[in-house]
């Protein structure tokens, strides 16, 4: 801790009689002359041009005009005298630098035509200059005086005192200025900082003001106290073979000289009289209050054995006035075997227990991605009436192009390449092109006219009049695979939602069925939120049966790819030509 130089502080006289009372002894009012109605005046000066000394390497501040708004921040700029050398920055008034060489010269701000002259001269050139004078340590709760720096070399006792910017005759205290000293009543913790002694000289053609600078600390009163630890006499569990560390937390009172030490001793055996020094890490040493220390003190056994767990430690904090200490006795720590025998079942039933929930949550989807893509059933597609139950909803623009295209009703090819290229081969022509944008047109066409499917489309095979929904569910009964081409329109529309809802659930009951989404424009239709909103059942199917996206407009090799990936997703064909030989 840094310490400054302690003057004497003597106690006040007109403190001592309390001149802040309003009610005063006439025998002592010779004591209180400074404090009573005797306060330092702060003379009315030309601020148009003001000359100060300062001594090189102490703290000076810059004088504020009291003319200019207090509300304004006043920079003083030095004037350049063509000189050259280093340039000095701006300074506000009010702040605080220590003074340099290049400081001396002439200032000036901007709105104003007051000047200031700043003369910086060396401390050799002042004859008695004492370096303790520019510190002075006060005690709070006290009075105290604190002495302009040089006065003792000078027959000038004309003192005007400032702690800042303001002089203390003007601040809402008691003090007073006595033969250029300057008289605190009582000391308080806010008074720590610099206060400026001003005092005027004449060399005969200038009036200076010499600004001397002093660095008040202020001190609690001391404390004949000894130091307090934190903690008790205990036992610390330890590992054997592991390092450990051992912290003493000590309050020591305040001290001007601080004298606090913290020192670990081993006792061999338990013996107190028996003890040796242990090495230490420096000690960290912190102000947490105005009155008090913290200081932690740390040693560190580096392996500890068997031995260790022999001896006691003892932790002994000293000052002036008096020690204390605790005593550490080291146990082995016990290792808990509790986590093998019962933490691992208990991670083990909380595992289950989550892979339960889960499975209840995600039951409905793990079962239709086992029927859709790792369940495969007997393909029995010569005892089906349909190979394909074809399900969407024809837009506006479906029935302008419903006429362009004309198949032969030549039997589809044998191979997914032949198949494909026939499609590729289609798509090529000036019809294939306009079919090429609604797929509702063009994949009955393809599965029905190209491919040679037996094609159920519910607006051309499933007779009016009937009972609908019936009619609907025993249809996709007797088809092998129900195809569904999704658009926003598509999920709009309930007739459309019901075939699919009706699908789902022939899969979970059959086998035999097949599933197969293709979304004409999956972005648009993710943003659809329909009215009323989808059944549940089908929006946890959307995630996860097997889909493709429709690749209108793109190039002729995404086209390919998804007529090969249609192919492949397709029912056997071999099983009904089979069947249609076998009737034959």
């Amino acid at each position: 801790m840094q310490m400054f130089a302690l003057q004497s502080v003597l106690p006040v006289p007109c403190c001592i009689l309390q001149c802040s009372c309003p009610v005063l002894h006439p025998s002592s009012l010779r004591y209180l002359g400074c404090c009573v109605g005797n306060h330092q005046t702060v003379l009315q000066q030309d601020t148009s041009h003001q000359y100060y000394r300062a001594v090189e390497g102490e703290i000076f501040m810059m004088p504020c005009i009291k003319t200019v708004s207090w509300r304004t921040e006043v920079s003083w700029s030095k004037i350049e005298d063509g000189r050259g050398g280093n340039e000095v920055p701006p300074v506000v008034c009010g702040s605080e630098f220590i003074t340099e060489a290049k400081h001396s010269g002439k200032y000036t701000h901007s709105g104003s035509e007051s000047f200031l002259h700043l003369q910086v001269v060396e401390r050799i050139s002042l004859g008695c200059f004492e370096p303790e004078e520019s510190r002075m340590m006060l005690t709070v709760s006290e009075g105290g005086v604190i002495s302009c720096p040089g006065l003792n070399c000078s027959d000038n006792t004309g003192v005007i005192w400032y702690k800042g910017n303001e002089a203390v005759s003007e601040q809402h205290r008691t003090s007073c200025q006595r033969n250029g000293r300057l008289h605190l009543c009582e000391v308080y913790k806010q008074d720590t900082g610099v206060y400026f002694c001003d005092r005027k000289m004449n060399d005969g053609e200038v009036n200076w003001t010499f600004r001397r600078a002093v660095n008040v600390t202020v001190v609690p009163s001391p404390e004949c106290d000894p130091p307090s630890i934190h903690s008790h006499n205990k036992t610390e569990a330890v590992e054997l073979g592991q390092s450990h560390t051992l912290v003493c937390e000590v309050q020591f009172p305040f001290e001007i000289v601080f004298s606090g030490k913290v020192q670990w001793y081993r006792n061999y055996g338990g013996n107190m009289e028996n003890m040796t020094r242990l090495h230490m890490e420096e000690q960290q040493q912190e102000r947490v209050t105005f009155t008090a220390y913290e200081v932690i003190g740390r040693a560190i056994i580096e392996e500890v054995t068997l031995q260790h767990l022999n001896h006691t430690y003892t932790c002994i904090a000293s000052n002036t006035f008096g020690n204390s200490s605790i005593t550490i006795k080291l146990e082995e720590k016990i290792k808990e075997k509790w986590p093998s025998l019962v933490g691992y079942p208990i991670a083990s039933l909380l595992l289950v227990v989550g892979l339960g929930i889960v499975l209840h949550v995600k039951w409905l989807e793990i079962q239709l991605i086992y029927r859709s893509y790792f369940l495969h059933g007997k393909d029995v597609g010569g005892e089906k009436e349909f190979d394909v139950f074809l399900s969407c909803v024809w837009s506006p623009s479906s029935a302008q192009v419903e006429g362009v295209l004309t198949f032969s009703s030549q039997k589809g090819p044998d191979t997914d390449d032949e198949a494909c290229l026939s499609c590729v081969d289609l798509l090529d022509t000036e019809e294939g092109k306009v079919a090429q944008g609604p797929l509702e047109v063009l994949l009955p066409k393809v599965l029905e006219g190209r491919w040679g499917y037996r094609l159920c489309l519910p607006e051309r095979d499933i007779l009016p009049g009937g009972a609908y929904t019936n009619d609907v569910v025993l249809a996709i009964q007797r088809s092998q695979i129900l195809i569904c081409v999704l658009s926003a329109d598509y999920l709009s529309n309930s007739n459309a939602v019901f075939e699919l809802e009706s699908a789902v659930q022939a899969l979970l009951q059959s086998s035999t069925l097949k599933l197969l989404l293709i979304w004409t424009c999956r972005a648009s239709a993710s943003l659809i939120r329909p009215d009323p909103p989808l059944p549940t059942l089908v929006q946890r199917a959307l995630k996860v049966l097997p889909s493709l996206d429709w690749t209108s407009g793109k190039p002729s090799r995404a086209t390919s790819d998804f007529w090969r990936s249609l192919r492949r997703s397709m029912p056997n064909q071999n099983v009904r030509q089979v069947s249609l030989m076998q009737d034959k």
